[in-house]
């Protein structure tokens, strides 16, 4: 949060994460090192960054070679939704045998087959490719971080002080909270008066807001008060 000369604050969100190409042998093992005491890529919590680094892979990371990584991929899979996911490429040769048996079961079927009958197969729906999957899980990804911080309250403290000694301020707190009105915006209950010096007061008051509402907005439209209100600093913020 970085502050100007109004008394405004502005707050300075930076996004990016770190950069490794799975795809080559030597980006692969710089991430597994990097997972060896983290769950998530970023953070604490699954984020995006998760999303766009588990799109980067192409399967799963071996579990003997690289075990961070493949202890965060199946996490990841698991809170995406991918199921099935193949561990390892079974043999080619365990694949042969049963090459046999299934010539001769369709041989046998070929025998009975009745050319007036109704064909009881049904057709397998088609496959999701790999692109697909990735842009339908950072889709879902999107969408969860969306209704996440739609549900997001904050709660902000600010202090404001009047021009005058004679203003009554329980009257102003009661005009701020009454006038200054936005979409997810809140006010408390209450307010407390807190004497600064020679019997000048100010108002410690709180408000909790959305992720769309702007605390500046709302500093600004107190500030309006011009008459009554000489400034408004934020004592705190806090995510709830």
């Amino acid at each position: 949060i970085e502050r100007d000369k109004q008394h405004h604050y502005t707050h300075i969100y930076t996004m990016g994460g770190p950069k490794f190409d799975v795809a080559t042998p030597k980006g692969a093992a710089a991430f597994n090192g990097f997972m060896g005491s983290k769950s998530y890529v970023e953070g604490w919590t699954y984020s995006p960054a998760d999303a766009e680094m588990f799109a980067k892979f192409a399967s799963c990371p071996d579990p003997q070679k690289q075990p961070h990584a493949y202890r965060w991929y199946i996490h990841i899979a698991a809170l995406q939704g991918v199921r099935g996911l193949a561990i390892a490429a079974p043999p080619a040769a365990a694949a042969a045998p049963a090459a046999a048996p299934a010539k001769a079961a369709k041989k046998d079927d070929d025998d009975d087959f009745d050319v007036f009958g109704d064909d009881d197969e049904e057709e397998e729906a088609p496959k999701e490719s790999r692109a697909e999957m990735l842009a339908r899980l950072k889709k879902e990804a999107e969408e969860r971080t969306a209704k996440k911080e739609a549900k997001q309250r904050t709660l902000v403290a600010i202090e404001v002080k009047p021009f005058s000694t004679e203003t009554d301020l329980n009257e102003l707190w009661k005009k701020i909270t009454t006038t200054v009105k936005q979409e997810g915006l809140k006010w408390g209950e209450h307010c407390h008066l807190e004497e600064i010096a020679f019997g000048i007061k100010k108002i410690n008051m709180t408000f909790t807001m959305g992720a769309k509402n702007s605390s500046d907005d709302v500093i600004e439209a107190i500030e309006a008060f011009e008459d009554e209100v000489q400034s408004v600093e934020m004592l705190s913020m806090n995510v709830l």
